[in-house]
């Protein structure tokens, strides 16, 4: 391994029928790089005529979600009434504070595609980002940021686009609640461009592709953290697409179970509580069904 990296996550997959998730955090051997608690790699996947994504709603507390894609829609709908379609290039940033409760669904008009073209697959990330101390329980807020207002750097064999945070010497008007870099980084076969040294705490995945850093070849789907306070040169070695994530250095430990980040143990046993007796709020337009509070531990990695 070069200096470069100091830790390598191998993704946990999980196949749910139309399309799998590839996860690296949250991981037994890390928890956080910078705020992001959680990071999700999904598809590609091409659904059936007539299938799609049907994520029912569920609660979070004391996070922000991030959803970004590579291919295909998904309508979001929450409980503050926000109905939003997003795709490729676009980012949805939703900010569950002190709680909210949202679904992820295909839109109606990918599932009737016939012609097996983008729409009717998809493609993207999903990561969650924990709220900084003394703003976990800020009012919940959605804000969907389009492709054409996020920037775009360019370079010789290179298209970046920063999705969250100040990069390259360019800001991402997505918000903030605390220091984040986030980017996706397109690049053609033999480009290289260089990963700054300014953030505490950074990670790269390459999501489709093959890629080297500092000359180490790297692993599709897995997460390297790289080294603080050392620049470096990510290289392709064919058309690859490559996330960067990061930010600043959360101090205090964070919780995660099942939906659920916090600070607080006790925080996540009442948000068991309230799911369990229905005290959320309902998601206006989709309240026919909803996810129940696993039985026993959740599927995802749950600390503790």
């Amino acid at each position: 391994m070069t200096d470069a990296i100091i830790q390598t996550i191998t993704p946990t997959t999980h196949d749910l029928g139309d399309f799998k998730v590839r996860r690296t955090l949250p991981n037994r051997g890390r928890t956080m790089v910078g705020p992001f608690i959680f990071v999700d790699q999904f598809g590609p996947a091409q659904f059936d005529l007539g299938g799609g994504m049907d994520v029912r709603p569920h609660p979070h507390i004391n996070l922000s979600t991030v959803t970004y894609l590579f291919e295909g829609a998904i309508d979001h709908r929450d409980s503050l009434g926000t109905v939003a379609t997003i795709r490729p290039g676009a980012v949805n940033l939703m900010t569950a504070g002190r709680g909210i409760v949202h679904s992820e669904r295909s839109p109606d008009a990918e599932r009737a595609r016939r012609d097996g073209s983008a729409m009717g697959r998809i493609s993207g990330m999903q990561t969650w980002l924990a709220l900084p101390d003394g703003q976990e329980e800020i009012a919940p807020a959605f804000q969907n940021v389009s492709a054409e207002d996020l920037p775009i750097v360019e370079g010789e064999g290179v298209r970046a686009r920063v999705i969250m945070g100040s990069l390259w010497g360019a800001i991402a008007p997505t918000t903030q609640h605390g220091a984040t870099i986030y980017a996706d980084i397109l690049l053609d076969a033999g480009a290289s461009v260089a990963i700054a040294a300014d953030a505490d705490e950074r990670a790269i995945v390459v999501a489709l592709g093959a890629a080297s850093l500092d000359g180490e070849p790297l692993e599709r789907h897995a997460l390297y953290v790289l080294a603080p306070g050392r620049a470096m040169t990510l290289k392709a070695s064919s058309d690859a697409r490559v996330m960067l994530l990061g930010g600043e250095d959360f101090k205090t430990p964070r919780h995660v179970w099942w939906n659920f980040v916090s600070s607080s143990r006790e925080r996540i046993e009442q948000a068991k509580d309230d799911w369990r007796a229905g005290r959320f709020a309902v998601v206006p337009g989709d309240s026919e069904e909803y996810i129940p509070l696993p039985e026993g531990a959740p599927k995802t990695v749950s600390y503790p």
